[in-house]
């Protein structure tokens, strides 16, 4: 969830502006503009986003979930002038078939996902998400939530950690480190960000350094995903998400790293295909493509965008509209 942060202080809509929000607009419009439209923001953040629809569209009703408090207060004062149209719900993503059934809905107009970490986490130094300052080791987007990164990092064998780094942050030193963590924590447990970024310095071998990238920043994203269960989470929240498209209803998922990209590709290439067996001369009543595919591949923020937000230089934007009939059976 890369938004541009521009100042300290001020209002939600002072600090953060949206990524490819023109472009999710336009890709969203045909279902925000039906009568009595109904568009679910599953990570509504700052608002950004959430706000556009609902000025665009005034017969828009919007819910927007997050597992952050802090950004549903800012949100729901940034989206105060739309109250009477808006569903603000204090909830992870997954639990999406719940909250629409709490609203009484049984299907929607449009569905939004701007995934990963938001500016407003990224830049608040207690949250423990950046690795370029100090910070407690916390890393979770619901503060409420039971697991810490220092959890993660004081509590997981030196297998376990291994898997965590490999398999979410991609990290090709995964064993050196983890044994690393392992051997350190032995001594002292790990608490702040500045002692594992430390340690990730003496343990990531020099020629890495110079070509990978600041050698903590694999670590930290694999830390962050295992700590808010972010991949598990969207495993589960997509096709909720998708079953709940009414007929022409629209998706847009924004990814910020190949891992999610990858999840959602699959998810959306799955259903835009038939199920009839290809040695059939005719569609299988119920086994045409659910979806269709509205970006060619993975979209990207243009340059002009990443000079002025580089946050959104990793962008990678998926979009498709539901085709047939309602609800999946």
């Amino acid at each position: 969830m890369a938004e541009q942060r521009c100042d300290q202080g001020g209002s939600a809509r002072d600090k953060h502006v949206p990524v490819l929000l023109e472009r999710t607009l336009e890709l969203l419009e045909p279902a925000l503009s039906r009568d009595g439209a109904v568009v679910v923001d599953a990570t509504l953040g700052m608002g950004g986003h959430s706000e556009a629809m609902l000025a665009a569209h005034p017969g828009l009703t919007l819910v927007g979930l997050d597992r952050d408090p802090d950004a549903l207060r800012l949100a729901g004062e940034r989206l105060a002038p739309y109250a009477s149209r808006i569903h603000l719900v204090h909830a992870v993503y997954d639990r999406w078939s719940e909250v629409l059934a709490d609203l009484g809905l049984s299907e929607v107009d449009a569905a939004l996902f701007d995934l990963g970490v938001s500016s407003l986490q990224l830049d608040e130094a207690g949250r423990g998400f950046a690795y370029a300052q100090d910070a407690p080791l916390d890393m979770r987007m619901d503060p409420g939530a039971p697991r810490t990164a220092a959890d993660v990092l004081n509590t997981y064998s030196a297998d376990e950690l291994a898997r965590v780094l490999r398999t979410y942050g991609e990290e090709k030193f995964a064993g050196k480190i983890a044994a690393a963590i392992v051997r350190e924590r032995q001594k002292e447990p790990f608490a702040n960000s500045a002692r594992l970024v430390q340690l990730l310095y003496d343990t990531v071998p020099a020629a890495s350094r110079r070509t990978g990238g600041h050698p903590a920043k694999r670590t930290f994203q694999a830390l962050r995903i295992e700590v808010n269960a972010e991949l598990d989470v969207l495993e589960r929240a997509l096709p909720a998400a998708l079953d709940s498209l009414a007929a022409g209803g629209r998706v847009v998922v924004m990814s910020y790293h190949s891992l999610e990209d990858r999840m959602v590709k699959r998810a959306l290439a799955e259903r835009a295909k038939s199920r009839t067996p290809v040695d059939l001369p005719v569609e299988l009543p119920g086994h045409g493509p659910e979806l269709r595919l509205l970006t060619r591949g993975a979209e990207v923020a243009g340059e002009q965008e990443v000079e002025v937000n580089p946050r959104a230089a990793s962008v990678r934007l998926r979009a498709a509209e539901r085709i047939g009939g309602g609800r999946r059976d």
